[in-house]
């Protein structure tokens, strides 16, 4: 049943008419966006705020697209520039005017603001929700619920790997999580991939198949995958993950690089099958090239062209506007990929397993229209030579004054010179780690006037980071801010400084504000207190699935 609102929440939003001050933009009320989320048209929610900062709390259907990356993510996460879309911050600041107003800018004609933000939503009775990818991570939640999935205690796998039994553990993460650490005798197997290549690991119907991720939800929905796909082996999920695997006191391996191998004809064989047979259940559609054309003509609905394959085969050969989301991850990070609900999502891949497996999911967690595209379209294209290679185009920037990293190299040789400042304005998780420029300070896009109060007056301004596409996005903006100053970007950012040579300083010495950029894991903080961020994240996971019960907004279908 909807929440009534408080009278003090329907006084502060019910002037949904208005524009938003200094703007054009218009103000919309909770009660209106409560409205909008279930009237089954397209609509974006979006929220301004540095994931760090929305991690804290923020609806349960808005995507993060922070200002300073907004026109990084927008033209991906929202590529309709018609697309009915609602800004969002916590209400106690202008992040969602501000915007808003650059989207319209840049040709995003049919976005509007929540007025009085987060603290509006709530005050209405509405739900809100710590966390990232909330919708997929209480949908992983959901399904261990309604299907029952099986799990593993961390302890119980240690004695069973212990005692040699028959069994293998399949890592359902990217290769480069998987890296960083995994189970002992782990093979990575990321979660599209797990159908696609089970048979090839495992050959014995006795073999007991471990599914783990970090923490649960790909464990969950990686094991879940292959029971709906029939495989006649023991399934289950390993119980919160690698976290639980620590939490229990046990060693995990770094630096493990076996990864599942491509299928041969017999296992190909058999993955498809068991594909043909979870469509018919989840009633996943394929669509034609044909229908693929004219749905991308339709000016009036949103299609996104998600290639499910694995980042390498992307990178081979892939279908023009198309944008690369492995399928375990689309499943697992959502709306880091769509921000558009009710939109159609069709799927690619070479065979239709993984798209299908894929799209059954993206079906159970809201997405109708999710679809496989026929697999012979890639083929085709690829023997016709209609597909692309290589690295994915790069945003185009405007052009700016550059410095060189020769230059800056030669200006820095002895520190910094009086009057020279370098700001990085990549992620702090990146200067604290994988290090900076020497004597750079460290700042956030949508808060250059907090940098501008820390650093000073300077004779020349370097902004550096990660590629240089940010920093050149951010020169104007830091003109005006520092009007006598010469103010460039770094070409080729930290990137090209480290594949120079050149040293990078680990740590957090010079911040001009709070590293509320982006969300650190459990394993990124330095507090010197890993198992107490691990448990409360593990804590969190667990309690979705209670809070789902209070959101009318929220509806996952359960198939029989």
């Amino acid at each position: 049943m909807r929440p009534e609102p408080a009278s003090k929440a329907a006084e502060m939003t019910s002037d949904s008419g208005r524009s938003v001050p200094g703007t054009s933009v218009p103000a919309i009320d909770a009660s209106t966006l409560f409205d909008w989320l279930l009237d089954g048209e397209e609509l974006a929610v979006v929220d301004a705020r540095e994931q760090g900062v929305y991690f804290t709390s923020h609806l349960f259907h808005a995507a993060c697209i922070p200002l300073s990356q907004l026109e990084l993510q927008l033209p991906t996460l929202v590529p309709r520039t018609d697309t009915r879309m609602v800004w969002c911050d916590d209400g106690t600041g202008d992040l969602a005017a501000r915007a808003a107003a650059r989207a319209a800018e840049l040709g995003w004609t049919n976005g509007s603001v929540l007025d009085g933000g987060t603290a509006a939503w709530a005050a209405a009775g509405n739900e809100l929700y710590s966390g990232v990818n909330v919708p997929s991570k209480a949908f992983g939640e959901f399904v261990e619920h309604a299907y029952g999935t099986p799990r593993l205690p961390a302890a119980d796998l240690k004695e069973r790997l212990d005692r040699g039994d028959n069994l293998v553990v399949l890592d359902s993460r990217p290769l480069e999580e998987f890296r960083n650490m995994s189970i002992p005798t782990g093979t990575d197997c990321p979660g599209a991939e797990l159908v696609h290549r089970v048979k090839e690991v495992v050959t014995d119907p006795d073999t007991l198949v471990v599914v783990n991720c970090a923490g649960r939800t790909r464990s969950i929905i990686g094991s879940q995958s292959l029971i709906n796909a029939g495989l006649e082996n023991p399934v289950m999920a390993l119980e919160n993950g690698t976290m639980g695997w620590e939490l229990a006191g046990f060693e995990v391996v770094r630096g493990n690089e076996l990864h599942a191998p491509d299928p041969g004809a017999d296992a190909e064989a058999w993955s498809k099958e068991a594909a043909g047979a979870v469509a018919e259940r989840f009633g996943v559609r394929t669509v034609s090239a044909d229908q693929l054309a004219q749905w991308s003509a339709d000016a009036s609905r949103t299609t996104y062209l998600l290639d499910v394959r694995t980042p390498g085969e992307f990178a081979d050969g892939r279908l023009t506007g198309s944008v690369n989301a492995p399928g375990g991850q689309l499943v697992q990070a959502t709306d880091e990929y769509v921000a558009t609900r009710n939109a159609r999502l069709v799927l690619v891949d070479d065979n239709g397993v993984r798209a299908t497996m894929t799209a059954s999911w993206l079906q159970q967690l809201g997405w109708s229209d999710a679809v496989v595209l026929d697999p012979s379209v890639l083929a085709e294209a690829g023997a016709n030579g209609q597909v692309e290679s290589g690295p994915a185009p790069r945003p185009t920037v405007p052009k700016v004054p550059i410095i060189k990293v020769s230059e800056l190299a030669e200006r820095l040789a002895d520190g910094p010179p009086s009057g020279l400042a370098v700001l990085d304005i990549g992620s702090s998780l990146k200067y604290r780690k994988k290090g900076h420029i020497p004597g750079a300070w460290w700042g956030v896009r949508s808060r250059l006037d907090e940098a501008r109060q820390v650093i000073g007056e300077v004779d020349t301004l370097v902004l550096a980071s990660t590629d240089g596409v940010l920093a050149k996005l951010a020169v104007l903006e830091a003109q005006a801010l520092w009007p006598d100053a010469e103010v460039m970007a770094l070409a080729g950012g930290n990137k090209s400084w480290r594949h120079a040579g050149h040293e990078m300083v680990p740590g957090f010495e010079h911040p001009t504000t709070e590293a509320t950029d982006v969300w650190y894991k459990p394993y990124d903080h330095d507090d010197g207190h890993p198992e107490k961020h691990m448990q409360d994240y593990l804590t969190w996971e667990i309690a979705l699935v209670d809070q789902l019960e209070r959101d009318p907004t929220v509806s996952f279908e359960v198939y029989p």
